[in-house]
């Protein structure tokens, strides 16, 4: 006699309420944020200032990282400490293509930026070759990420590298890359970077117009992203990923390569910074060096671990509270932010291990057991949550055995 084990069939991405969730806010960053900030007088309650829109621009960037790092952190099991390094790399992609941009407007009244004349360089470095060109920066925004975080990443699993001897080495990187950059001779801008932007496209970029662009771009891309990470998760290279997180050695012997895996995730949570940090340099109008700084990658592991791991939603919220509150800090008391920092993040290791999302999970459980639902009752409804963020039909989940009494049967 044999018996045979079906998987349960894949559910829809999101839910009838998420998807309304996801429509309305595609809906805020492309019309009603617009709306607020261009047509509403600045007088008005109901005014959306530039500061605002720069402020949630680049908070959205960063939540783009914290997904990022959900995908390699929360689903797979590698923390890395060295993500600043490829949101900065896109950045420094789009601002080669916007000091180009500068043309003569500059101070010098150069062809060359401005730094490089400071310098006394005479032509451009080869790596500025194709930074003229739009599409050839697009191209680089995710290839250069990219390759590097294949390079790397290559060496590191095929070696085994895991837990935190990787997070020490990831972070080394990028200290390196960051020393390096704040070289003159490599032809990045030194300490100072690029700045004084003037056009994308051939389009002034301190209009109001091309704030607003930048801004529902950023929004829409990372509600893309959101979508791109709920399928990738919900499919069976997803499932692949958990598996190595929770069990590696027990994924080799059932025939899989972890190192393909890992690798791929890892690449793509590099190109997905890497496409955040391009949005956020026009918006915020400067890239240097300090970007790479560790502390920068170390933020985002604790925007990922505030919200929730292993949950998509809570990075995206995590990255919006702590920056939320950085902004609010920083000027009210700037002296006390990073004890406040320090405090959130081993406040949530203690008390939150499964971040904002769990912790509104658990509530949600109590009040179900207050409402005197049966104890299989709730047990069914954790596991139809469960189901939902994995992408499972909740249909198929077996309902929960019913007791029979004693003496029920002859």
């Amino acid at each position: 006699m044999s018996s045979s084990v079906s998987l349960p069939s894949k559910g829809p991405l999101l839910s009838g309420k998420g998807w309304t969730v996801f429509f309305v806010a595609a809906i805020v960053v492309c019309a009603l944020a617009p709306v607020l900030n261009i047509m509403v007088p600045a007088g008005s309650a109901l005014h959306m200032s530039d500061y605002a829109v720069a402020l949630v621009g680049k908070i959205m960037c960063y939540a783009i990282c914290a997904l990022a790092m959900d995908l390699i952190w929360g689903y797979t099991g590698i923390l890395s400490l060295g993500h600043g390094l490829f949101f900065a790399l896109g950045g420094y992609m789009m601002g080669m293509y916007l000091m180009r941009q500068i043309g003569r407007d500059g101070n010098y009244k150069s062809d060359l930026p401005d730094f490089m004349v400071f310098l006394d360089w005479k032509t451009l470095p080869w790596h500025w070759a194709v930074s003229d060109s739009f599409i050839a920066t697009l191209i680089l925004i995710a290839l250069v990420p990219g390759l590097i975080a294949f390079v790397f990443g290559f060496f590191a699993f095929r070696s085994r590298i895991k837990g935190v001897y990787f997070s020490i080495i990831t972070q080394a990187m990028t200290f390196a890359a960051m020393l390096l950059f704040f070289r003159n001779e490599t032809g990045f801008g030194g300490n100072n970077g690029f700045t004084d932007f003037k056009r994308i496209l051939g389009i002034p970029i301190q209009t109001q117009e091309m704030r607003m662009f930048l801004f529902a771009l950023t929004g829409l891309t990372l509600l893309a992203f959101f979508l791109f990470s709920k399928w990738l998760i919900g499919s069976k290279f997803g499932r692949v990923l958990q598996a190595i997180r929770d069990a590696e050695s027990r994924v080799m012997f059932s025939g899989y390569n972890p190192l393909g895996y890992k690798l791929t995730i890892w690449v793509i949570s590099a190109v997905m910074c890497g496409v955040a940090g391009a949005l956020y340099v026009p918006q915020v109008g400067i890239i240097n060096p300090s970007e790479m700084s560790p502390a920068n990658s170390i933020e985002i592991a604790i925007w990922t671990a505030v919200g929730g791991r292993a949950t998509l939603v809570g990075p995206v919220i995590g990255a919006f509270i702590v920056n939320g509150a950085k902004s609010w800090l920083t000027v009210a008391y700037p002296e006390y932010w990073l004890y406040f920092l320090g405090a959130l993040f081993i406040a949530v290791t203690l008390f939150l291990p499964d971040g904002i999302v769990g912790l509104v999970k658990r509530l949600a459980s109590r009040e179900s057991k207050k409402a005197g639902a049966e104890p299989g009752e709730v047990r069914h409804e954790v596991q139809r949550s469960v189901a939902a963020e994995q992408g499972v039909e909740t249909a198929s989940l077996t309902p929960p055995l019913a007791v029979e009494p004693k003496g029920a049967r002859a």
